[in-house]
């Protein structure tokens, strides 16, 4: 039966399985765990276990295997291969010989029968073994296995029952059998590339079309493309989706890493490159990869010397010179697509360019599903929480992640390795296991890549830590985390999102501690910007750091970007000032950024301030900051729950009355309790230092506690930050704000604060 070649999904791959529909296992009559013998071109074969099809296969007659059984059967993606049940026995004994690197004490035969079982060998074939230990163990890599025997001959699969022996020769000196592939185990392939299927397509289109079907192209009378330009945030898998190309593709391969060729010698670096174009075109078809296309081809105009405008000019002659390239493709990659010269970004040079950005949820998933493929996993570690809770990591960040959590578990066992011998003991080996605590530990240490410039971590501050406020915090809760938590609902009825919210109120109201516990709750990334920071004495370099701002927030969505203090960068524009109208163009910046024509998707900005009269009104109107909420001085319930939340975890005597506390603050804000509190603290404090000897201290420090006295003491130190007046003008703006008309509210706002 003929089947077309698929690629197998990112966590079934190096196992042996070959995933049919289940139409086509049925025509084949062919059962879950059953063998098969699929053939490629000419007499190569290789023998998987059939898997059951995934749900969008059905049928459509596909089969889905991965690199290591699409090169032993010498097919690629999308090829037609036969299939027919194979007659496999299972193996009484099979010698496995390693690498020459790896030594292991003690028998490691259990570890590999486990690792192998189910899988069908052949003598002289090589296996990827997944190792979390040694020198070529890192996430993602496989430790290259040569089967030297097998008992009986032939195709054999390994089994519980199998007995598996060490060869004394190391797998480089053993031979590959007949029906084995000499090359081994391919380095790279495309199910070593999580979260960029789209991408990946489109790259193949571009390459594999016309280096396997030239004919199509000459059908239709047009030159197949010559360029391709990968470019995205750094460890995205520009440079890993090149390696898979070349891997996948039989085709000769040449790499140029910028930098290399550059050559203080006149003409030097256009000959190295001229070099590399005609070995390209003598190996046709052939691929030519050009890492860090910035560092040779930048903008002829901002070059500082006439050696890098000349390799400019070289490369522009050469992608489409007047001598006929032939079947040669260029791959560039670059995290700086903006600075490559011009004359390469058209038609006939880099055909398309193709952003590799950085990954959504789902890819971060596919990405850990690779990068721990193999790696002995507690059962309790869900990769969805951490693929949930990973915003704005690319795959190298996720790859650290991963590693880190593999260190972690290393440390663990490090007090019983013996580091002065050369071999690892084989029990240790089979103990090893990565917990969630790992995980846990590893994801602290490290920061997004593409979220580095102005990453803030996401702030640790819960609805529990704010007290009161509950119509505050609702407002919050349906603009802010519902439109994050509940896009469906949004979509169903066809309703934007709010793009900003501004909280205003009276100083120490709380309105910074919200703002950080709804960017928990909605569990996005978070931005902070303190106004003044993004002001820059150079001409340009304000508007330059908002607009940085808003592209990392839309590249790393979810995100909240907050801004505290907005008053300072956000003035009324027209007024007389003395920055050089800086503060004018920041402004219009603003406006621009949350308004303009790029749309701001899963973007949400919050913004503070204590005089919202000094705001450009422009900001203020629907569609930018357009919900107004106000963070007012809490009432006496409000006081109360403020209380609980300072005086959680305190030793409170019995004396203490929070409803009491609570009646006594009248117009304290949030800040004046937390001060009360801690005042209260410290008159405790010094009552039982002072009254204690220090030798006894320890033995009678569970006796403090803080008593109603000690609150009196505080309220007396303590006084209202807000008075009667400040209250009534941000009740006064409350109602302007939803009465008055956009037009009206800035002369009234002025007015309040006159």
């Amino acid at each position: 039966m003929k089947l077309t070649v698929k690629p197998l999904k990112q966590k079934d791959a190096g196992r042996g399985l070959a995933a049919i529909d289940r139409v086509s296992m049925r025509e084949l009559d062919l059962e879950n765990g059953d063998y098969i013998v699929i053939e490629g071109t000419g007499d190569s074969q290789a023998v998987a276990r059939v898997w059951p099809g995934y749900p969008e296969d059905e049928g459509r007659g596909i089969i889905r295997i991965d690199g290591r059984l699409r090169q032993e059967a010498d097919v690629g993606i999308d090829d037609n291969v036969s299939v027919e049940p194979a007659d496999v026995n299972p193996a009484k004994s099979v010698t496995v010989a390693l690498p020459q690197n790896l030594r292991i004490r003690g028998d490691i035969g259990p570890l590999v029968r486990d690792k192998l079982s189910g899988q069908a060998v052949t003598e002289g074939q090589t296996v990827p073994f997944s190792l979390s230990f040694g020198p070529m163990a890192s996430s993602g890599q496989s430790v290259p296995l040569k089967i030297a025997s097998t008992s009986p001959s032939g195709t054999v699969v390994i089994t519980d029952s199998t007995n598996i022996e060490i060869s004394e020769t190391p797998a480089e000196q053993v031979s590959s059998g007949s029906g084995a592939s000499a090359e081994g185990v391919p380095n790279v392939t495309y199910e070593d590339i999580g979260g960029l299927d789209d991408e990946l397509d489109q790259v193949r289109e571009m390459i594999e079309l016309p280096m396997r079907h030239p004919e199509l192209f000459q059908q239709l009378g047009i030159e197949p493309p010559k360029g391709v330009l990968l470019h995205g945030p750094p460890g995205t898998g520009k440079t890993l989706m090149a390696k898979a190309v070349a891997n996948e593709i039989d085709a000769h391969f040449e790499t140029i890493s910028g930098p290399e060729i550059m050559s203080k010698y006149y003409g030097e670096s256009e000959e190295q490159l001229r070099e590399v174009f005609e070995e390209a075109e003598e190996n046709a078809p052939a691929i030519i990869f050009i890492d860090e296309l910035d560092s040779i081809a930048a903008k002829r105009e901002d070059a500082g010397g006439d050696v890098e405008r000349r390799v400019v000019a070289q490369l522009l002659s050469l992608m489409d010179g007047l001598e006929e390239r032939g079947r040669v493709t260029v791959i560039a990659a670059t995290n700086r697509v903006d600075d490559i010269d011009p004359a390469l970004r058209r038609g006939g040079r880099f055909d398309r360019e193709i952003e590799i950005g950085v990954p959504d949820k789902d890819g971060r998933k596919e990405i850990l599903q690779v990068h721990t493929r193999g790696m002995p996993l507690q059962e309790s570690i869900d990769l969805d929480q951490y693929a949930e809770n990973t915003h704005g990591f690319v795959g190298a960040d996720l790859e650290s992640l991963v590693r880190e959590g593999a260190m972690n578990a290393l440390r663990r066992i490090r007090p019983d390795l013996d580091l002065e011998e050369d071999e690892i003991d084989a029990e240790i080996l089979e103990t090893l296991e990565v917990t969630e605590d790992d995980f846990k530990d590893a994801i602290k240490g490290i920061q997004p890549s593409a979220m580095r410039e102005v990453f803030v971590e996401i702030p640790d501050v819960t609805w529990d830590d704010v007290g009161g406020l509950e119509d505050t915090k609702e407002r919050l809760r349906e603009n802010v985390q519902w439109p994050l938590d509940y896009p469906e609902v949004f979509d169903e009825l066809d309703m934007q999102a709010a793009k900003g919210v501004l909280m205003y109120g009276p100083p120490g109201t709380g309105k910074t501690l919200l703002a950080k516990a709804v960017a928990n709750e909605a569990q996005s990334n978070f931005i902070s910007i303190k106004g003044p920071e993004l002001l820059n004495k150079y001409v340009g370099e304000s508007e330059k750091g908002v607009r940085e701002v808003f592209e990392k927030a839309r590249s790393n969505a979810p995100t909240v970007i907050f801004f505290d203090e907005i008053d300072s960068i956000a003035g009324q524009r027209g007024r007389q000032q003395s920055d050089s109208g800086v503060g004018e163009r920041v402004v219009s910046q603003l406006l621009t950024e949350l308004d303009g024509l790029e749309e701001l998707e899963d973007v949400v900005v919050i913004a503070t301030t204590n005089r919202p009269d000094l705001i450009d009104n422009a900001l203020l109107r629907p569609g930018r900051l357009d919900r107004h909420v106000h963070v007012p001085v809490p009432d006496e319930e409000g006081r109360r729950k403020i209380f609980e939340v300072h005086t959680r975890g305190k030793p409170l005597a019995d004396s203490v009355d929070l409803d009491w506390l609570a009646a006594e603050t009248e117009g304290y804000v949030g800040a004046d309790i937390e001060a009360v509190t801690r005042e209260a603290s410290m008159a405790a404090s010094r009552e039982f230092i002072n009254s204690v000897d220090p030798e006894e201290m320890a033995d009678t420090i569970g006796n403090v506690r803080i008593s109603k006295e000690h609150f009196e003491h505080a309220l007396e130190e303590v006084n209202p930050s807000v008075t009667p007046e400040t209250r009534e003008q941000y009740e006064e703006i409350e109602e302007q704000f939803d009465t008055a008309e956009p037009a009206q509210e800035e002369d009234q706002l002025g007015r309040t604060f006159q």
